[in-house]
């Protein structure tokens, strides 16, 4: 069985995914995070493909994905949402497992709380919802949203640099040896083309948004009860471990593990997270 590198036009926009696996089985739609893409995956689909049919995009201005100009696409996470919904209703994928990471979880829970019938069950794995999660790293982001000068949006680009992007990786890792350079390289091409960086800032200046909608959020998760699994990468300098602990709160039949790495758990704790993602999804599903 071999993934399948697809585009599709959605809203005049080429969104490319990756795809594998029976229709049949159970469907798992991966949702990146920041700077990342569905690159992030390309080591959890191949443990998940043989059970699970498994959909991974890239949201425009990520990976593999169109990049078009600020003239031509509102950089929200409003309408990352609205369009992932339509690429959710393209492919036709009427119910599904919602896996989330970092910018996955405002894309992610704004598709769940608006079509709470489609989803089985949620993985977030460094995919926040609470404030409780939110660390001082966010401080210069903060800043930006409460001030939005000139002075205060460059202090926001240095996370856009190359020594920020392999940072990210490799912060909070037990190994940092052994995190492959591929992962940052990958999403730093993307960063260093003409154009990205003032997308990537009105996406930090719009992230004010999603914490408005963590209540919403929340009283999805009281009402619909989803099954949760958090597996969480505790050292992660944006995304606390209070943030995986808060799903808790809300939730019923919620799983929390915190493992000792990063911001990008799969980069190191790629057996541990397969290993709980097929147990709970086996779990809950069958």
């Amino acid at each position: 069985m071999l993934v399948e590198y697809k585009t599709v036009s959605i809203k005049n926009v080429t969104i490319f995914y990756r795809e594998v696996g029976d229709r049949g089985n159970p469907t798992i739609l991966l949702l990146h995070g920041f700077p990342s893409s569905s690159h992030m995956y390309r080591n959890l689909i191949p443990e998940l493909m043989d059970q699970y049919h498994v959909v991974a995009p890239d949201y425009p201005s990520f990976g593999n994905s169109d990049q078009p100009g600020m003239e031509e696409f509102e950089y929200t996470f409003d309408n990352f949402a609205s369009l992932m919904n339509q690429f959710v209703e393209e492919l036709k994928l009427e119910k599904y497992s919602l896996y989330v990471h970092d910018y996955g979880a405002p894309v992610g829970f704004r598709l769940a709380a608006g079509h709470p019938e489609r989803i089985q069950a949620i993985i977030t794995q460094n995919g926040n919802a609470y404030e409780e999660g939110l660390l001082s790293a966010w401080d210069p982001v903060r800043a930006y949203w409460e001030n939005p000068t000139e002075e205060n949006k460059n202090n926001v680009r240095p996370l856009l640099t190359a020594d920020f992007t392999t940072y990210q990786y490799t912060n909070g890792t037990r190994n940092p040896e052994r995190i492959s350079p591929d992962a940052w390289n990958m999403d730093q091409m993307v960063l260093d083309r003409p154009g990205n960086n003032e997308i990537q800032l009105a996406l930090q200046y719009d992230y004010r948004n999603n914490l408005k909608e963590y209540p919403n959020w929340q009283e999805y998760f009281r009402t619909h009860q989803p099954p949760t699994l958090a597996v969480w990468g505790k050292n992660d300098m944006f995304f606390g471990p209070e943030g995986a602990l808060a799903f808790q709160n809300d939730l019923n039949d919620c799983d929390v593990h915190l493992l000792n790495t990063g911001h990008f758990p799969l980069e190191e704790e790629l057996e541990t997270s397969a290993y709980l993602i097929k147990q709970f999804l086996q779990d809950r599903l069958t």
